[in-house]
């Protein structure tokens, strides 16, 4: 069972936690805390060895924390997720190998693209696949289509493998700190659209791939995982987009278990990530 808590600090919120579970004969078998001294937040994940129900348990702990403290337990069922695509395969690839020998820590319930590239694959993994075109819709229509598969699978997360739309402040909103995204590139730099000519032009030395959750501001969403290699002169922007391809396939892979293994947690635009 694992348990993510986070809320205003204070003394002895440790050993107050603590005794609940010893309470409920809950052996701890791992723990990671953090306190932000700037926003006087304290953040704490837990293992314990076996699960309880969530609602007493929920109470109990609630009673000795401060008050507006963000608790969450996840009792051991598998995530759920669906996957937003466009034409780019490396990372939907990844998430379905993955998913096929049981090693991404959740299920894919339904893959959606707005074109029909990746249906293929999709079909060969044994995975529902949709074809929703957002040149034949208007953004709103186009979005309610995707909305209502979504709505039917109810997921714990929906990601964004390679999904070259921007997403609605509305449609954002319905799934705040849910929508994971995959961008091509070091945040903040090169944030938008072509960031590996952007890249090039600049002449950089290094580039990257970024892993994060999705807000209203564009690439500006709480950061989940990021990576980095070397570049050189020789590198062009074709060169710097295959290397990023493998960067952006590991940044996503990473973050997905992090987020699916309960080790992220939100406040404001930041992440605490227990690794």
């Amino acid at each position: 069972m694992i348990i993510v808590i986070q809320c205003k600090d204070q003394v002895g919120l440790v050993a107050s936690i603590s005794g609940v579970l010893a309470q409920e004969q809950l052996n701890i078998v791992s723990l990671r805390e953090h306190v932000d001294p700037i926003e006087n937040r304290f953040f704490i994940r837990i293992e314990a060895d076996r699960e309880l129900p969530a609602n007493p348990l929920f109470q109990k702990l609630t009673a000795v924390l401060p008050a507006g403290a963000v608790v969450s337990m996840n009792p051991g069922p598998e995530k759920k997720i669906v996957v937003l695509v466009t034409k780019e395969y490396h990372c939907l690839s990844d998430i379905l190998v993955r998913h096929h020998f049981k090693t991404l820590g959740a299920s894919v319930q339904h893959v959606i693209g707005n074109y029909p590239v990746l249906e293929e694959i999709c079909q060969r993994f044994g995975i529902p696949f949709s074809y929703i075109s957002h040149q034949e819709l208007g953004k709103e229509v186009f979005e309610q289509r995707i909305m209502e598969i979504v709505l039917r699978h109810q997921p714990d997360h929906i990601v964004l493998a390679k999904f070259m739309r921007i997403l609605s402040p509305a449609f954002v909103t319905a799934f705040p700190a849910r929508i994971i995204n995959i961008h091509h590139s070091f945040l903040p730099a090169f944030a938008g659209a072509n960031p590996y000519r952007q890249a090039f032009e600049r002449g950089v030395k290094l580039i990257g791939a970024t892993a994060h959750f999705v807000t209203d501001q564009l690439d500006e969403g709480p950061i989940i995982a990021q990576q980095i290699i070397p570049v050189s002169h020789s590198f062009t922007a074709a060169d710097m987009m295959k290397a990023g391809k493998e960067i952006e396939t590991s940044v996503l892979a990473r973050a997905l278990r992090l987020v699916f293994e309960d080790r992220v947690l939100v406040y404001k635009n930041k992440t605490v990530v227990f690794e």
